[in-house]
């Protein structure tokens, strides 16, 4: 089968008419879709997996990005995303999934993710995101002039944490019965996968481009099982790049541009 990976398609810059011919375009190429998050923003997520839905008319594999939380709740967004997800024949909402089979050889996973500030320099990093003044959960952390870090670091944690938890358990799952397995995630999970204008991200934007938990988890269970691949699919950074972590463990980071919408690759699954 054939499955066409994009990531960040930031659907709210989009024109109505070039995202309906692009996703015709994705259906005429591939038999189903993985998108690793960014897709609009909290008010409007739900009418555009809905419109992907119509004009594909295939299986769209999905996580959320942090974009998709805008002027929103992470907690609720995610909520509301899986009850859309249920009710439909064709979006599969990893984050609140088990493992799913592609073809006998091949599984999807996914978690969102979150970029937790255990890699880099966190304590110094003086980046702003809009992340802290628009979502809710990392909102009260803003006290209307600076972010407050120790009481966002806490959250960024435990958010990444949650997300590392999911994939011990389905990344285990996968890997013991599955030669070849996907994971989608919206942040990358290693230091060398954070792509930044053409290299690895510096250790000031780190902080809130990687997910170390993450990353622990998947090289940790992929040690365990040698004779099991997995492709991990991640976007965020908005810049491209590949690396090899582990014989059997590799990780594809997707280009991004406002406005532009891409194929990031066309994958043939075994």
């Amino acid at each position: 089968m054939r499955l066409a990976w994009l990531t960040d398609p930031h659907l709210n810059f989009i024109d109505t008419q070039v995202m309906e011919q692009f996703f015709e375009s994705v259906a005429e190429q591939a038999d189903a879709i993985a998108i690793s998050g960014d897709i609009g923003e909290s008010y409007s997520v739900f009418h555009y997996l809905r419109r992907i839905e119509e004009f594909v008319g295939k299986p769209v594999y999905f996580v959320l990005g942090n974009h998709d939380f805008y002027r929103g709740s992470i907690c609720q967004v995610r909520r509301l995303v899986a009850e859309v997800a249920r009710e439909s024949n064709h979006l599969k909402y990893l984050t609140a999934m088990d493992v799913q089979e592609l073809t006998p050889r091949t599984a999807i996973i996914g978690h969102d993710g979150w970029a937790d500030g255990r890699l880099g320099d966190y304590d110094h990093s003086e980046v702003i995101l809009n992340d802290h003044l628009l979502i809710a959960e990392l909102a009260v952390c803003w006290n209307g002039v600076a972010v407050d870090k120790q009481k966002l670091g806490p959250v960024l944690m435990a958010l990444a944490d949650e997300a590392a938890k999911h994939f011990e358990k389905v990344l285990e799952e996968a890997a013991s019965k599955y030669p070849n397995v996907i994971a989608v995630t919206h942040v990358p999970p290693f230091r060398e996968a954070a792509w930044y204008q053409g290299k690895p991200s510096g250790d000031d934007y780190l902080p809130y481009f990687a997910s170390k938990a993450v990353g622990d988890v998947m090289q940790r269970v992929m040690a365990a099982h040698p004779n099991s691949n997995l492709l991990v699919l991640c976007g965020h950074t908005h810049d491209s790049g590949e690396i090899k972590v582990l014989e059997n463990l590799r990780v594809l980071t997707g280009e991004a541009r406002y406005g532009k919408l891409r194929i990031n690759r066309i994958l043939e699954v075994e």
